[in-house]
């Protein structure tokens, strides 16, 4: 635990900084008079990237385990190498094509596959390139395979290829998730498209009841007047509306993740992960490394470590004054870091060292939304 506080005195503050900083949200202003204009719909094609996702990134998947463990078993292994080849695509940042494209009912796999067909090229190339470069909005401009030959020699690779012959790239893509879904996906998609309509009735019947601010149940969103502010590492402001819809695409495999897709032209869409996330907000972890950047406040916790210590008896040990004690513990408990519990007319403190451990979880759980 002295290695925790070291650490919490030594880099907290430089993590903390940071965070100030880093935040910036997704701004979403939300419709007036067409509460209609946010849905819930399924997605088979948002669901097989997800699960591609897990597939390359299996560490902070728990949920889809037990599916990569047999696909590492079953698959053929031509076809988990290209599903490597094309992971870039499906990574922390989802190329905006692989969700769902279009608003109103559900479509099939294959409904949804020709839609990415019918975009015109020059928006697939934008949306392809924006996800190898891992950046909504970045500006595509002739230093783009630059950029990327310094992200990695993979995604280089899939850039060049979608420079060189867009159509042809697309074909190929939509000929491997084909191939893909029919060979490892579709045998298992009916049982979980009955888990996700179940969570998307649920989450419809929200909307009607409560309107747009249901959008706020979600951790990482918080409601301010006619907006809802999305926890994210970027900055952008959204307008909902009928002529820009939202769609709600819930997700089983997709989870810890937080997607957030606003591409001009084209639906708004959030997937979200069907358990709600345990990680609090990236406003509470700033707050708490920040509470922790205090000298006087990490000395107070290295001595409630161990054992319950009144406030009288803290003063005596810090060299201060019992109302001065008082204000620091009052911050280290705003921030849920020490318990407080009276005996007769004395009230202890204790450090919380779970809470103290879990901020580096946490503050990991929070980034991969």
């Amino acid at each position: 635990m002295n290695r925790s506080l070291e650490k919490a005195k030594g880099t907290g503050k430089d993590i903390a900084a940071n965070a100030v900083m880093c935040l910036v949200a997704v701004t979403l202003l939300l419709p007036v008079a067409d509460p209609a204009s946010i849905t819930v719909r399924t997605s088979p094609l948002a669901e097989l990237c997800a699960c591609l996702h897990a597939l390359d990134e299996p560490d902070h998947h728990p949920a889809a385990a037990r599916w990569v463990a047999r696909l590492h078993v079953t698959a053929d292994e031509d076809l988990l190498a290209r599903a490597t080849a094309w992971a870039p695509l499906w990574s922390a940042f989802r190329a905006r094509y692989l969700l769902p494209l279009t608003p109103g009912s559900r479509r099939s796999l294959e409904e949804e596959l020709q839609d990415i067909e019918a975009i015109p090229l020059d928006d697939f190339v934008t949306m392809t390139l924006q996800a190898l470069i891992g950046k909504n909005n970045a500006e595509i401009g002739d230093d783009v395979l630059q950029r990327l030959r310094l992200i990695s020699s993979s995604r280089l690779e899939l850039g060049t290829a979608v420079r060189q012959d867009a159509g042809e790239f697309r074909s190929r893509l939509i000929e491997f998730l084909t191939t893909f879904a029919a060979a490892v996906f579709e045998t298992d998609w009916p049982a979980m498209k009955a888990v996700l309509d179940r969570e998307a009735a649920a989450r419809e019947r929200e909307l009607r009841r409560r309107g747009p601010l249901a959008l706020a149940d979600f951790p990482a969103a918080t409601a301010a007047g006619g907006r809802i502010v999305l926890d994210k590492l970027y900055s952008a402001t959204v307008q909902i509306d009928a002529q820009r819809p939202c769609l709600l695409v819930p997700t089983l495999y997709g989870q810890p993740h937080f997607v957030v897709k606003h591409y001009p032209g084209y639906p708004v869409v959030i997937q979200y992960g069907m358990s709600p996330s345990t990680a609090p907000s990236l406003e509470t972890i700033r707050h708490r490394l920040a509470v922790l950047q205090d000298p006087t406040r990490l000395r107070l916790c290295y001595a409630i470590l161990r054992n319950p210590v009144a406030t009288s008896e803290l003063a005596k040990q810090l060299g201060m004054s019992a109302p001065q004690v008082s204000r620091h513990l009052r911050k280290l408990r705003e921030a849920e870091l020490v318990h407080a519990h009276r005996r007769g007319s004395v009230v202890y403190y204790q450090l919380d060292p779970e809470a103290i451990e879990k901020l580096g979880p946490q503050l990991l759980s929070v980034l991969y939304r």
